[in-house]
């Protein structure tokens, strides 16, 4: 298994703090959001590389980064993207990356800013579970962060049977967070996804299109996950759980 954390985005909803530091970088419970990532998805011992995409703007502070931090099997890929006229999109970096590495395996994906309190490893034992791909949930009572949120209706068994991606009305308070593992087959498909005019940007775009063609299993976790987008949320989350 591979494992890829998305950290290629621009945060502008983060300035001035990531004018000029990525977001996946900026520190949180003592160390910076994506080590806590990486620590995590060694546990895992199925995962034998994990690459972190970033764009040319930063791509020498992830450099930096992994030096300092000394981790084992992490490789930095640069998508070669400046600023957010010529950004790939969070699809379009995944597929970006399977192409660069050739891929062919499942594949764990991770949003880089993202911070949570349950063991990634739960995830992944609950995929082997179920033999399918599956995606993080939680139910979410805000209805401002649900519309700022893939959200998903599923059947008994936690398949799902609907979902939307940012609907302005949601008619579920499942919210879908960018964590995912997809079986090697489905990998193979974000370049039939991609060839058609479909969305690059969010992941639960690729995800919307790909729930009723196979079976897309939901994980409800049993912590939190943090949704770090403004200067209030990240004020918020360094007051609960340390700078």
């Amino acid at each position: 298994m591979k494992a890829i954390i998305l950290a290629a985005g621009y945060a502008q909803r983060l300035h001035p703090l990531t004018e000029n530091k990525s977001k996946a970088l900026l520190s949180l419970a003592g160390e910076p959001i994506i080590s806590h990532i990486v620590k995590d998805l060694h546990k895992i011992n199925d995962i034998d590389e994990i690459f972190v995409v970033t764009n040319d703007k930063f791509y020498n502070d992830f450099a930096a980064w992994k030096e300092k931090e000394q981790f084992h099997n992490v490789e930095i890929i640069n998508d070669t993207t400046t600023d957010e006229n010529n950004k790939l999109g969070a699809i379009g970096d995944i597929d970006f990356v399977i192409r660069q590495k050739s891929i062919d395996d499942d594949l764990f994906i991770v949003a880089g800013d993202s911070f949570f309190t349950f063991e990634l490893r739960d995830f992944y034992e609950f995929y082997l579970e179920v033999s399918s791909d599956c995606v993080c949930v939680a139910e979410l009572e805000d209805m401002e962060l649900l519309r700022r949120f893939a959200t998903a209706i599923t059947n008994e068994h936690g398949i799902i049977t609907e979902l939307v991606e940012k609907d302005p009305e949601p008619k579920s308070n499942l919210g879908v967070y960018a964590i995912y593992i997809y079986q090697k087959e489905t990998v193979r498909k974000f370049r039939d996804y991609l060839s058609t005019e479909n969305s690059h940007d969010a992941p639960g775009y690729f995800l919307q299109w790909l729930y009723d063609k196979k079976d897309v299993y939901v994980y409800k976790i049993d912590g939190e996950i943090l949704d770090i987008g403004t200067l209030d949320s990240y004020k918020d989350a360094q007051e609960r759980f340390g700078e």
